[in-house]
């Protein structure tokens, strides 16, 4: 399959590259905050021009000489962008001018032999060419585009240049066909890592320091078992350890990760086991019906016995109850231990969620079910199940017809959903039931 065109936009920080990106992208992706390193792994969204797709890519903002480690890692994160881009933007200040960092950029790229567009960012009249855009000719990346992203000018001739610049267009890719899988967790809990480890390249930026990742990062990958695109959050805080405002940001950005995938790896740190701030994660994607797969990561640094694995799952499901329907895989991430047997696992779960079950199936098996628990009555009045019928994937939701809404009570609903789940395959996917009258038309 013929992947899509990719490309990165580069440049120092704050010189106005996410807002440019969020103006391809159609919506506001990228963290815009005036502080150096906001955005600080790369943001992946698709963009359309002439008629043709493609990738964008914004990256952390590149500071050559640093010896700060997370500016370290942007630029690190800025090579690997340029590494798998087919064209490069790269984004300067006109009111700054060129700087030594600008000059120490240039020579990257240029190294890169890729098509490079140079774009000088905050001309505010286009049209009227400011005598400083002529300084940026030395930078040896040929004719510069003055633009303004923050006024959203300028931007269509930019466009032109990148779609000239592709060439021969591949096929696009069919993303129906991929697996989305967001994985979420607290900080620290070996997200990234396990994304790195997938991928076998340094895709997320992995510190010790809590909140690294802020963003949501897309990857897509493709093996043996299927089509994937990863969804790596930024690891939700307790609410009241929220201190910075673009912590805020990021805890929307990983709920809005959630309602975009299909199955959700929920990432626990072995060594700390299920806490309460792990409960609620879970419970997010939980609610939003997806496929949920647990994860416990760093197993490698538990000592065990022959009940360790066990022991753990119990205690797991204890403090996870309303996720007794997902299946828990023990990997650590680091030494890559049963990282590919998670695989098998999201495919499954993808299946289970995506299930549609015959409502002759269906019937048959709520006749057993009733002929072996009779349902409930309250002052000599039964209920009366009619039939079920399945309405929905995604997560699977049936609706069951009844002579009175008030006799169902909510045990029974859980014994039926248990009998569905006996009989058919639905591993980590949560089961709506709704309960209607027969004589309800909704």
């Amino acid at each position: 399959m013929a992947r899509k065109k990719v490309v990165a936009i580069v440049g120092r920080p704050n010189v106005g590259k996410s807002t440019f990106f969020n103006i391809l992208a159609g919506e506001s992706k990228s963290i815009i905050k005036d502080t150096p390193g906001v955005t600080r792994d790369r943001i992946y969204a698709d963009c359309e021009w002439n008629g043709t797709k493609f990738q964008i890519i914004d990256t952390g903002g590149i500071e050559p000489e640093t010896e700060d480690i997370i500016l370290k890692q942007m630029r690190r994160q800025a090579e690997l962008a340029m590494d798998i881009a087919d064209v490069i933007v790269f984004i300067t200040d006109v009111k700054v001018g060129v700087t030594k960092s600008d000059e120490e950029v240039a020579l990257m790229l240029r190294r890169t032999k890729k098509p490079i567009i140079l774009v000088c960012n905050k001309c505010d009249r286009i049209g009227d060419v400011p005598p400083e855009i002529y300084e940026f000719y030395k930078l040896g990346l040929g004719e510069p585009y003055g633009i303004s992203a923050g006024k959203r000018l300028g931007i269509g001739e930019v466009l032109d240049e990148i779609y000239a610049n592709f060439g021969d267009i591949d096929k696009d890719i069919d993303e129906d066909e991929l697996i989305k899988v967001a994985i979420i967790g607290k900080p620290n809990a070996g997200k990234s890592s396990l994304v790195n480890k997938i991928l076998g390249e340094e895709r997320v930026i992995v510190s010790d320091i809590a909140g690294t990742t802020r963003d949501a990062i897309d990857s897509q990958y493709e093996n043996k078992y299927g089509n994937y695109l990863f969804i790596d959050t930024a690891g939700i805080r307790r609410k009241n350890k929220v201190y910075e405002e673009l912590e805020k940001y990021s805890i929307v950005k990983a709920k809005a990760a959630i309602d975009r995938a299909d199955v959700c790896l929920i990432v626990i740190d072995a060594i700390q086991g299920v806490t309460e701030q792990d409960e609620k994660i879970a419970g997010l994607a939980h609610e939003a019906g997806k496929g949920v797969v647990i994860v416990i990561n760093k197993w490698d640094l538990i000592e065990k016995d022959t009940h360790t694995m066990s022991s753990y799952k119990k205690q797991v499901y204890e403090k996870l109850a309303y996720l007794a329907y997902a299946p828990i895989v023990f990997i650590s991430a680091v030494t890559g231990q049963r990282v590919n047997s998670v695989f098998e696992i999201i495919n499954k779960v993808n299946e289970a969620n995506s299930l549609r079950v015959p409502t002759g199936m269906l019937n048959d098996m709520l006749a057993e079910a009733i002929a072996i628990t009779q349902p409930p009555s309250d002052k000599g009045r039964r209920l009366k199940i009619y039939y079920m019928t399945q309405v929905s994937i995604k997560p699977p939701t049936f609706v069951i017809f009844v002579n009175n809404k008030q006799l169902m009570h909510f045990s029974y609903t859980r014994y039926l959903e248990n009998q569905l789940r006996k009989m058919f395959e639905f591993s980590g996917t949560p089961i709506h039931m709704i309960i209607r009258e027969r004589n309800e038309r909704k």
